[in-house]
């Protein structure tokens, strides 16, 4: 009841005016941002960072919100109408969402996306609502070693667990952290990779590096695969934005079915909405082969359904997980670690001591934006497919642009854009050979807090690296990181040799017919 409570009276300032009017800016940006071709949620939100440090902070982070949901939608509409999602937890949406819009239904996949999305939104922030504060309660038992196992856990799983290759993932990780001891030691006072810069004293500033990695760098990578492409890949997104009895019926079970799978994913670090959409998505395709008359590859409405609840469910949980752990689960919530520390706040317990009418009314504008966000996408996606005709030089040099104001109008130090494109050029070589960039951003984000973690627990052992495994809860953190751990090894192992086996096949069954014939 005491959650009810605070979620009313988080109302009472989430619905203010000025409040208001940031969801609804947020909605608009994320949206706007995330169907662009390319872009995605968690480059809108680095790439509006900079320019929210002049509101209070209880409208930055609402409006922050509006800007991350509104990215989730705008990425299914871009991957529903070009085949090009914005970033990877629209893949799975690609496979029967484009196949709808070719087919002349690209209203239907659009109107299927954005209810699957609210649907898996709103129950996750309803659960919100009653898990965060037992979350904040749980953090309360954790100490310098739960936290460094939390930390440890949160880079192993994205590094290895999570990316397509583990050295790859391993090499962005170390980056990150490396980036975040930068400048001068807090305990020794000592310099370290400063290379005797003044200006790298104080560290490299966490908002010039989200927004070169995911933002400029972006662009650089985007720009130099620009390809001329045909007209005719553009699809019609004119009709009735609305499902039949029939198709809303067809879609429910999938909607539900994805939300309970994106669910537990919000509070475990694999990287965000990727794992659990492509889960759902699989699932909706098993069990569409017992049908008599299978619908994937002809454009399943269910298909689509369950990834788009799956993504979005995954994301609502993700921030009550962000809220009173202070654990970003995927980049676009290390992201908004970072706003919070801009603002001088630490998620965990004590922010919804400290802060409450922040937590609360941020939690409340969730259900706000969820509602917006049905609006605005339901009847104006023919609106959102204009904005595909801007040239792309125009595109991304005003993308381009609006990083270098932003970086010089929080810092007024051209040093720091030097920084930015350093940083940039960094991701664009990162992302040209397939490394990922969430494992170093984790990195970064929760490197300072892993260090501290770890010299507060060998400092109150006197040196005993015991303390480090002293808990039940640091216990059941590396169990379950080791279990995690063998199990994504030894299935790759297993499909790499499947596949050997595939290809060995394949070569004798090639062989065959000319050694026959020698005989």
């Amino acid at each position: 009841m005491d959650a009810l409570a605070n979620l009313m009276e988080g109302f009472t300032h989430a619905l203010t005016p000025m409040n208001l009017l940031w969801v609804l800016v947020g909605c608009f940006l994320g949206t706007a941002v995330g169907v662009l071709p390319g872009l995605g949620s968690s480059m809108a939100v680095a790439l509006l960072l900079p320019m929210t440090f002049a509101l209070d902070p209880t409208g930055a982070f609402i409006m922050f919100a509006g800007v991350y949901f509104g990215g989730l939608f705008g990425d299914s509409t871009m991957a529903i109408l070009m085949n090009t999602p914005g970033q990877a937890s629209a893949i799975a949406s690609t496979f029967e969402g484009h196949r709808m819009a070719r087919d002349g239904r690209a209203p239907q996949a659009l109107a299927t996306a954005a209810i699957g999305a609210f649907i898996g939104g709103i129950v996750s922030c309803f659960l919100v609502v009653f898990i965060a504060p037992l979350l904040a309660d749980l953090s309360t038992k954790f100490g310098p070693a739960e936290y460094f196992a939390l930390a440890l856990f949160a880079f192993v799983a994205t590094s290895s667990v999570v990316a397509d290759s583990v050295l790859k993932g391993l090499m962005a990780l170390v980056l990150g952290i490396g980036i975040s001891v930068i400048g001068i030691d807090s305990v020794s006072g000592t310099e370290r990779f400063t290379f005797g810069v003044p200006e790298l004293f104080d560290g490299v500033s966490l908002v010039t590096v989200t927004v070169g990695m995911l933002a400029l760098g972006e662009v650089f990578f985007i720009a130099s695969r620009i390809r001329r492409q045909a007209s005719d890949n553009t699809i019609n997104a004119s009709g009735r934005p609305f499902l039949s009895r029939r198709e809303f019926t067809e879609a429910l079970p999938a909607w539900l079915r994805g939300t309970a799978i994106g669910l537990p994913f919000g509070v475990i670090p694999v990287g965000g909405a990727d794992v659990p959409t492509f889960m759902a998505y699989g699932l909706e395709r098993k069990l569409d082969s017992r049908r008599k008359d299978p619908q994937f590859g002809k454009g399943a409405i269910r298909g689509l359904a369950a990834p788009e609840a799956a993504g979005s469910a995954t994301t609502g949980i993700s921030m009550g997980a962000l809220f009173a752990l202070g654990l970003p689960v995927s980049a676009t919530a290390a992201i908004m670690l970072a706003a919070f520390r801009q603002y001088g706040l630490q998620p965990g317990p004590l922010l919804f001591d400290r802060a409450p009418e922040l937590v609360w009314g941020l939690i409340a504008s969730f259900f706000v934006a969820m509602i917006v966000l049905l609006i605005i996408n339901l009847p104006f996606a023919p609106l959102w497919a204009k904005l595909l005709l801007i040239p792309d030089p125009y595109l991304y040099g005003g993308i381009a642009v609006f990083c270098g104001l932003g970086i010089y109008a929080t810092s007024a130090s051209t040093f720091e854009l030097f920084v930015l494109l350093g940083v940039a050029i960094v991701s664009f070589v990162l992302k040209r050979y397939g490394v990922p960039l969430a494992p170093l951003m984790i990195g970064m984000v929760l490197g300072p807090l892993a260090e501290t973690s770890l010299r507060d627990a060998l400092l109150s052992a006197g040196g005993d690296p015991a303390v480090l495994v002293s808990s039940p809860i640091t216990i059941v953190l590396y169990i379950i990181l080791i279990v995690a751990v063998v199990y994504t090894g030894v299935g790759r192992v297993l499909a790499r040799r499947r596949g050997q086996q595939v290809r060995n096949s394949e070569v004798l069954d090639g062989r065959s017919p000319r050694g026959m014939t020698g005989i």
